[in-house]
C-alpha cells in the first residue's frame, strides 16, 4: 500500500500582504498617523488661514480633511477593481496645490470654486492614469534613484522648521526646541539599536510619546484644545455651497493635478523599491486612480486634492514593516480622528519639536534609499552622473531658495516651486536626452573587434570532454595574456595545443 502522497506547502504570502497581530498593527499604525499628522493638517490650516476662515469653519477643514485622508489611505491599501496599488502608501493633501488653491480662494470664487476645480481635477487623474502607467519604463533606476533621493532631501527643511518650533512660532530656533528635538532624535536611534526587535520598528513612536511626556512640564504645549474640541463630527457633502467650475481654476488645478501624478509615481517606485513589490504599470495605474478618486471625494466633502505622502515612505524603510494592513489600520485611525474631533485635538497637541526629531531619521531614510538605488546605476562612460547632478540641482534650489520663482507666472510656480515635482520632470527629461533619443555613433576604431575563435576550440567530437573544457578555457584566456606581453611570440599557440592534449 503505497504512503499518500505529502500535501503541498501553501505559497509564502508576500510580506505586503503580511497581517500583524492586532496589537502591533496598532502600534504600527499609529505610528504612521503620528509621523503624518503635522503634514496632514496643514493643507486646510494654510488654505483656511489664507481666506481669514472663522476658527470653527479651521476645524470643520480640518477634521473632514482628516477624514478623507483616511478614505484615501484605505482605498490606495485595500483597493477595489482597479482603484488602489495596494501597497503601503499614506495619503494626504498635496502641498503643490496650496499657492494656486490660496489665490482662487480669495480672488477666483472663494471655497466653491477651489471645490469644483478639485472635482474637475480628480476625474482628469482617474482619466490619465493608464497613459502615465505606460510611462513607466522611462523610469529606469537612474530616474527613480535620483527622484528618491531627491524626495527625502527635499523634505530635510520640513523637519529643520518642526525641529526649531515650527515655521512662524514666536521662539522659532530657541535652544530649547533644537534640544528637544534631539533628545527625541537620540531616542529614536537608541530604541531601533538596542530595544527588542518589536520596539526597535516602534521608535518612532517611541520617542513621540516620550518626547511629548517630557515636554509637557517644560510648557512646550498644553492640552486645553482636548476640551474645548467636540465629542463627534459628521463631515456633510458641499458644507460651503454648490461646487463653482470657473475656467482659470479649473486649468491651474489641471497643473498641480499633473505634478501630483509625478509626485505619486516616484513614491510608489520608492515604496516597491522597500517592500520588494516593483510597482509595475498597472500598479502605478491603480495607485493613480486612487488618487483620482480620493481628489474628487475631497471636492465634495469639503477638502483638497490627495497624494500619497513621503514621510511615510521613509518610515516604511525605517522600520522594515512592510505590510499594508498596518497602513490601511491608520488610515482607519484618521477615519475616528476626522469623525471625533476631541481625539484629533490630542494628536495636535503634540510639540513641533518632537516631531522634528523623529522626521530627521525618516526623511533622512529616504534620501538614503535613493542613494542605494543609484548604486546599482552604472556610471563609467556615459552621462548618468549629469542627469543626477543637475536633477538634484532642480530639486534643492527652490528647497533653499523658496523665493527663487516668485517673478515667473502661477502655473510655472505650480510646478516649480515643488522641489520634487521640479527635480523629478529634470531627471525624467535628462534621461530622455542622454539615454533615449540617438546619440553621436562611435568612431571605427573604438568599436571591439571580434576574437578569433582559436583552434583548440574547434577540434573533432573524438577528443575527450574533459580535455576538450580546458583547452577552451585556456585559448579563452591566452589571447589577453598574449596580447598584454604574458607570452613570448609562438608561446599562445605551443600552450593551447598543450592544453588540447
Amino acid at each position: 500500500m503505497s504512503s499518500p502522497s505529502p500535501v503541498p506547502d501553501a505559497p509564502a504570502r508576500h510580506p505586503v500582504d503580511e497581517v500583524p497581530p492586532a496589537g502591533r498593527l496598532a502600534a504600527f499604525g499609529l505610528q504612521h498617523v503620528l509621523a503624518m499628522y503635522a503634514g496632514a493638517v496643514a493643507v486646510p490650516l494654510i488654505v483656511g488661514g489664507a481666506m481669514k476662515l472663522s476658527p470653527a469653519d479651521l476645524a470643520y477643514l480640518v477634521t473632514a480633511d482628516l477624514l478623507v485622508c483616511g478614505i484615501a489611505t484605505l482605498i490606495q491599501c485595500v483597493g477595489f477593481w482597479r482603484f488602489g496599488a495596494r501597497l503601503p502608501i499614506m495619503q494626504g493633501c498635496t502641498f503643490a496645490a496650496v499657492s494656486p488653491m490660496v489665490l482662487i480662494g480669495t480672488e477666483g470664487g472663494g471655497l466653491p470654486a477651489i471645490y469644483g476645480a478639485v472635482i474637475v481635477t480628480g476625474l482628469a487623474i482617474a482619466l490619465l492614469a493608464p497613459v502615465f502607467g505606460r510611462l513607466l519604463r522611462f523610469f529606469p533606476p537612474l530616474v527613480t534613484g535620483t527622484v528618491i533621493l531627491i524626495i527625502g532631501v527635499s523634505l530635510l527643511p520640513v523637519a529643520g522648521n518642526w525641529a526649531a518650533g515650527g515655521a512662524g512660532s514666536e521662539d522659532f530656533g530657541a535652544p530649547r526646541n533644537l534640544g528637544l528635538a534631539l533628545f527625541v532624535l537620540a531616542l529614536v536611534l537608541v530604541v531601533q539599536r538596542f530595544a527588542p526587535p518589536f520596539l526597535s520598528r516602534i521608535a518612532v513612536l517611541v520617542g513621540i510619546v516620550a518626547g511629548t511626556l517630557v515636554a509637557l512640564p517644560f510648557g512646550f504645549t498644553d492640552f486645553d484644545g482636548v476640551r474645548t474640541a467636540d465629542w463627534v463630527g459628521i463631515s456633510t457633502p458641499f458644507h460651503f455651497g454648490a461646487p463653482t467650475f470657473e475656467v482659470a481654476a479649473v486649468v491651474s488645478m489641471l497643473v498641480v493635478g499633473l505634478v501630483i501624478m509625478t509626485e505619486t509615481t516616484g513614491d510608489l517606485i520608492a515604496v516597491g523599491e522597500l517592500t520588494d513589490r516593483p510597482a509595475t504599470p498597472r500598479r502605478v495605474a491603480d495607485g493613480l486612480r486612487a488618487d483620482g478618486l480620493s481628489t474628487v471625494i475631497g471636492g465634495v466633502f469639503n477638502t483638497f486634492p490627495y497624494t500619497a505622502f513621503a514621510q511615510n515612505v521613509g518610515l516604511v524603510g525605517m522600520t522594515r514593516v512592510r505590510s499594508r494592513w498596518v497602513v490601511a489600520a491608520a488610515g482607519g485611525f484618521l477615519v475616528v480622528l476626522g469623525l471625533l474631533p476631541k481625539l484629533g485635538a490630542v494628536v495636535a497637541a503634540i510639540p513641533a519639536p518632537v516631531l522634528g526629531g523623529a522626521g530627521v531619521v525618516m526623511f533622512g531614510t529616504v534620501a538614503a534609499s535613493g542613494l542605494r538605488t543609484l548604486a546599482s546605476v552604472d556610471f563609467k562612460g556615459n552621462n548618468n552622473l549629469t542627469v543626477v547632478a543637475v536633477s538634484v540641482a532642480f530639486g534643492v534650489l527652490p528647497v533653499g531658495v523658496p523665493t527663487l520663482y516668485d517673478a515667473f507666472p502661477a502655473w510655472f510656480q505650480t510646478i516649480f516651486h515643488s522641489g520634487i515635482s521640479a527635480g523629478c520632470l529634470a531627471a525624467i527629461v535628462l534621461n530622455l536626452l542622454f539615454n533615449h533619443l540617438p546619440g553621436r555613433v562611435a568612431p571605427a576604431a573604438a568599436v571591439p573587434q571580434p576574437v578569433p575563435v582559436p583552434p583548440a576550440a574547434t577540434e573533432p567530437e573524438t577528443e575527450p570532454a574533459a580535455g576538450r573544457a580546458e583547452g577552451g578555457a585556456v585559448a579563452e584566456v591566452v589571447p589577453s595574456v598574449a596580447e598584454a606581453g604574458g607570452l613570448p611570440d609562438g608561446g599562445r599557440d605551443q600552450v593551447v595545443e598543450q592544453a588540447g592534449k
